[in-house]
């Protein structure tokens, strides 16, 4: 399967490179770069610290390569997603978006695509998460209102959204399980004076340094407290699962993809 990686000098970028480099089954086909990048023209293993060149280029225009690639990968930023979607679009390919921060005008976007092209979408393409997902899942169901909800994220002092992505995926999940719409319960931040609001999900947002990404589930019941956490310690979790995605997507119709979709179905296999 040829990839094409967008935003192939970034955190995540430049990881999705390095794995995919390595796996066997997947191939790139060059990267796409912020144009006017010092790096355009330039080997992608170069550009991504790989180690060795790998005889692709990193280009300014993503319509240049497109052609050349069964599936585009874009953890890039929020400007980008809708200019990487129409050119997938365009040319009927594949693609993995893990960009987080789009409103609702933008997701709709993805939502119609999807109609015609097999799109992943993921907040987080991490196996731990996703497992953590699943746990809250049944922990809420179990617990409903008995305890009192709190997620904290933690990220570098680069990170634009907040809450991130996840949180709010780990919060969408949690509302589920407990019969609510997380707009309706959902708190940002807390200050001033009072109590805390009765069925409420509190998200709180760190940001320092190049903390890689920790996100943090707090479920509070009188007189004992359950946490359920993930810490990365760097990038490499989510690109092999940005990987994962990719080639799950080999072969799949048209549709909305989700990482429940490409782990779940690697479990039950």
């Amino acid at each position: 399967m040829k990839l094409v990686v967008i935003a192939p000098r970034g955190k995540m970028g430049s990881a999705i490179v390095r794995v995919a480099a390595a796996r066997e089954g997947l191939e790139l086909a060059a990267g796409v770069g912020a144009p006017g990048g010092d790096y355009i023209g330039r080997d992608l293993g170069e550009v991504a610290l790989v180690g060795r060149a790998l005889g692709v280029p990193v280009v300014e225009n993503l319509e240049t390569v497109i052609e050349g690639c069964d599936a585009v990968i874009d953890f890039s930023v929020r400007k980008m997603a809708p200019m990487v979607l129409e050119s997938a679009l365009r040319h009927r390919k594949a693609l993995v978006c893990g960009t987080t921060g789009l409103n609702e005008e933008e997701n709709n976007l993805f939502q119609a695509a999807a109609k015609q092209i097999p799109i992943v979408r993921a907040a987080n393409t991490s196996r731990m998460v996703f497992l953590m997902n699943r746990f809250l899942k049944m922990v809420s169901g179990e617990l409903g209102d008995q305890v009192d909800v709190e997620i904290l994220d933690m990220h570098d002092r680069w990170k634009l959204d907040a809450p991130s992505g996840t949180a709010l995926e780990l919060g969408r999940t949690i509302a589920k399980g407990q019969g609510v719409a997380l707009e309706n319960v959902a708190e940002f931040g807390r200050r001033g004076h009072g109590a805390r609001s009765s069925g409420s999900i509190g998200f709180h947002s760190l940001r320092a340094g190049d903390i890689p990404s920790s996100h943090i589930v707090f479920l509070g019941g009188m007189g004992e407290r359950l946490e359920i956490a993930q810490h990365s310690y760097n990038m490499d979790c989510f690109a092999h699962g940005a990987c994962d995605c990719a080639a799950f997507l080999a072969g799949k119709p048209a549709g909305l993809y989700s990482v429940e979709n490409v782990f779940g179905s690697t479990q039950e296999e």
